[in-house]
């Protein structure tokens, strides 16, 4: 975590009380989520194949019905691939993407011209991924459940940065745990740049004070302005702390 302190200089604002100031906007709100939301993407795809096939006729015997079906599936490999693996570098982002320009490539190059491999061109024609639009709006429709029952139990389960201390709220009736923070050291760690791509996520490594062991929370949305904000609230606490000494 880079030092972010600001100058010696009293916090403005009046609010001592409820710990809102020009440097201190208030609390920072963490939640750590499940692989499953970085698939969102199959979703999205899965949404455009319904919408198409009703529009065309919502025939999956017909060749339009192909198109749909290899966006879904292209997609899906693409999400699959996200979760199983890690792509730190933009070496490895870049390798994944060459291979899958490369094989989208050779695919459309033996479509498109079946003189040129007949063999192959043949067998890629035998190949017809199709369904129908209640098909696809089945996906949808079981995924949004999925989607909706991870944030409600998320609702049960987050962490809560104050200027002061570290709150763990968690379980059905709202337990809490607290922890010192003005002492508080924070990790960022982006380990996949294509989930940071995906919903600008990451991990982040809370080191409380009085704690041994640091808290890992994964998945952490909108990751650099959640590490900005925590990162300037104590800054401005240490300036308090060192102001009311003088």
């Amino acid at each position: 975590m880079t030092d972010d302190t600001p100058d010696n200089q009293p916090v403005a604002g009046n609010d001592e009380g409820s710990g809102l100031t020009s440097n201190n906007p208030g609390p920072v709100f963490l939640v750590s989520y499940p692989k499953i939301v970085f698939l969102y993407p199959t979703v999205l795809a899965a949404l455009f194949g319904a919408i198409f096939m009703w529009v065309k006729g919502d025939d999956s015997t017909q060749d339009f019905a192909r198109l749909p079906g290899i966006i879904f599936l292209l997609v899906m490999l693409v999400n699959f691939v996200v979760i199983a693996f890690d792509f730190p570098r933009a070496n490895s982002l870049i390798l994944f993407f060459g291979f899958a320009t490369a094989s989208v490539t050779l695919w459309m190059l033996f479509d498109m011209n079946p003189t040129f491999a007949p063999w192959v061109t043949k067998q890629l024609h035998k190949v017809s991924p199709a369904a129908n639009a209640s098909f696809y709006m089945l996906y949808v429709l079981m995924m949004l459940f999925l989607f909706t029952c991870v944030v409600v139990s998320r609702r049960f389960d987050y962490w809560e940065v104050r200027g002061n201390e570290l709150l763990h709220h968690h379980g059905v009736l709202s337990d809490l745990e607290r922890f010192s923070a003005p002492n508080l050291r924070i990790d960022k760690e982006i380990n996949d740049i294509f989930e940071y791509m995906l919903l600008r996520s990451g991990r982040l490594v809370l080191h409380p004070s009085q704690e041994r062991r640091a808290i890992v929370l994964e998945n952490v949305f909108f990751i650099n302005q959640k590490e900005e904000r925590i990162t300037k609230m104590l800054g401005a606490l240490q300036v308090r702390i060192r102001t009311d000494h003088t």
